[in-house]
């Protein structure tokens, strides 16, 4: 049986695991009568309710006499540390593109990837039933597309095929065949895409993909680059620098065979496996036998451009919500996510009660955090700051992204307004179709934290912004930040409806009548410029004279509720989020008043 490995690769909500999914039931990977879920590669339950791929998983399919390996990646630029290591282990790529948005900013980020390490792709017009579909034009721009990233002549004579992954067909031309399936993407992987290329020698691999399973311990996924592997053979592990990690034996090895993993008596050169029976070897190291001495090279991963510190939570609530709360399980859980998640940098602080954890964007650092909290973790974060670095003459140079929103022609004024006030330059504007512009600015990391949630509030939720790490350049100036200030508890209780309802003209509040505050807490937004201490704890005083109409209970408006990713975004330099299972509060860093403004001099100062 001949083999072909390939990755589909795309910009988010372009339908790569839904293709996937259609790939697997018309393959017969998949019983007709078999109970899948909708997007069955997305497993993860933040996957599912998300609707987005954040890990990078492999299936393989059977066509004819041939074996295709398929790993579907993630396609936002936050995960795109799992899209680099992938494209290593493939030899083809099918790059999905929506044919009414056409290419964005993730396409360029992945496809600039698979060409730089030689991929011929087949470019794939998905979503073609569409009414404001635009195939000729989004084929145009495709190929203008590769032109900009130095595609080779070869990769710029790219296949085509059209048609729909949801209805599940595939053909050469927009108007169809529709009744032939898929047949014209499988066909064409077997020709177009190559044989893996296998070098002689022992085995040797590279992890690309770590996980843990609870009955075989640690699990790493690559693809065997030179000789076979069989249970129970001697291994060493080494690192990039060739230093020897460990050695050991291999218990199991699982191939892909459909959505199961089943194991298997050999691995052979090209295959791509799942090997089980080590306890340190890790993402991006060379897993080989006894006698190689020299590692494989692994791909270079883009440097973090965010960092948040997460500390252990000294809040007076501390421990009641989760039972996870010490600094040193903390410190195991972080490490062992920066294992197997290599776009992450975990550092230790000198005081040992928090840690900084660096990532691609805040969706990477939001999403590890909302893992850690459904774990029973208790951890208090601050709000994410930009990772600065030095050009050699010692200017200081700052993460600048590529932006692109699409939004209503009568919305853009706003839009340009609002990322000009945050140091962005505009590159280019022109109609996308349906009375709707195309603004591509490159803007700095640091204006750009917070604003989704204001576009979308400014455009009336009809603007789409897609954003990706362009270079580091020259600082930009200062961007003026919050201009509200927050109501702060000044006693510890159970917030009153007829408080919250007297402090209404102060600012819309963030939590609802009954829940525990404790001083320093924030629970509401002030009007104003300045910080505000207010008690929400007094209720009404209560008399023996009645008046008609004053006894009815208060209608309270309802609070702002603040999301994860809304309050990392929102909170100052002097706030932080405090995340429990069951809660997300908002708190001061000094809870004392006195600390407070003690810390506010010093700033002053």
């Amino acid at each position: 049986m001949t083999l072909r490995n390939i990755a589909i690769i795309a910009h988010v909500d372009h339908g790569k695991t839904t293709l996937v999914d259609a790939l697997l039931k018309q393959s017969g990977a998949v019983r007709d009568n078999q109970r899948v879920a909708e997007r069955a590669m997305d497993s993860n339950d933040l996957e599912k309710e998300r609707g987005i791929t954040i890990l990078a998983k492999a299936t393989s399919v059977e066509w004819k006499d041939c074996r295709i390996n398929i790993v579907d990646t993630p396609g936002h630029a936050d995960f795109g540390g799992e899209v680099e290591r992938i494209l290593s282990m493939v030899d083809g790529a099918v790059l999905l593109v929506d044919a009414a948005e056409g290419p964005m900013p993730q396409t360029k980020f992945v496809v600039g990837k698979a060409l730089k390490v030689g991929l011929k792709p087949i470019v794939v017009i998905n979503k073609i039933d569409r009414p404001d579909a635009r195939h000729v034009e989004v084929v145009n721009e495709v190929f203008d597309l590769f032109a900009a990233l130095d595609a080779t002549d070869e990769q710029l004579d790219f296949p085509i095929l059209y048609g729909s992954g949801r209805a599940g067909w595939l053909a050469e031309s927009p108007e169809g065949p529709t009744d032939q399936g898929l047949a014209a993407l499988f066909d064409l992987v077997v020709r177009h895409v190559p044989e893996p290329k296998v070098a002689s020698g022992p085995f040797r691999m590279i992890g690309t993909i770590l996980e843990a399973n609870p009955f075989l311990g640690r699990i790493i996924t690559g693809r065997v680059h030179s000789g076979n592997l069989k249970p129970n053979q001697a291994v060493k592990v080494l690192g990039s620098d060739g230093n020897m990690i460990e050695q050991g034996r291999i218990s199991k090895i699982l191939a892909f065979r459909g959505l199961e993993r089943q194991p298997i008596d050999e691995a052979n050169a090209g295959d791509i496996v799942a090997i089980a029976g080590l306890s340190k070897g890790t993402v991006a190291d060379t897993f080989c036998d006894p006698s190689v001495s020299e590692p494989l090279e692994a791909q270079p991963i883009d440097p973090p451009t965010v960092t948040m510190s997460f500390i252990v939570n000294d809040s007076p609530l501390a421990g009641t919500e989760g039972d996870k709360v010490t600094s040193r399980v903390i410190r195991d859980r972080l490490f062992r996510e920066a294992e197997g998640n290599v776009a992450l940098k975990i550092e230790e602080s000198s005081e040992k009660d928090s840690f900084f954890v660096s990532g691609r964007g805040e969706l990477q650092l939001a999403v590890l955090i909302e893992t850690m909290r459904r774990e029973g973790f208790e951890i208090a974060v601050s709000r994410p700051r930009v990772v600065m670095q030095k050009d050699e003459n010692g200017q200081l140079l700052e993460p600048v992204e590529e932006v692109v929103i699409d939004v209503d022609e009568e919305h853009a004024g706003i839009v340009v307004q609002k990322m000009s006030e945050r140091k962005a330059e505009m590159k280019e504007l022109r109609p996308s179709g349906g009375n709707r512009q195309r603004l591509v600015f490159h803007a700095p990391t640091r204006g750009l934290i917070g604003y989704q949630s204001e576009l979308l509030t400014d455009t009336r939720g009809t603007a789409i912004m897609n954003r990706l790490f362009h270079a580091y350049e020259p600082y930009k100036g200062d961007i003026p930040g919050r201009i509200q200030g927050v109501l702060i508890a000044n006693e510890p209780g159970e917030a009153v409806a007829y408080a919250l309802w007297n402090l209404e003209d102060r600012g819309p509040m963030v939590i609802d009548p009954g829940v525990k505050v404790y001083a320093g807490m924030i629970i509401g937004i002030h009007t104003r410029d300045n910080d505000l201490e207010v008690n929400v704890l007094k209720g009404k005083k209560l008399t023996n004279i009645r008046a008609a109409g004053k006894d009815e209970a208060v209608k309270l408006t309802p609070p702002v509720r603040m999301t994860l990713e809304r309050a990392l975004a929102w909170i100052q330099d002097d706030e932080l989020v405090e995340v429990t299972p069951k809660s997300i509060r908002l708190r001061k860093l000094y809870l004392d008043t006195h600390e407070r403004k003690r810390f506010e001099k010093s700033k002053v100062a």
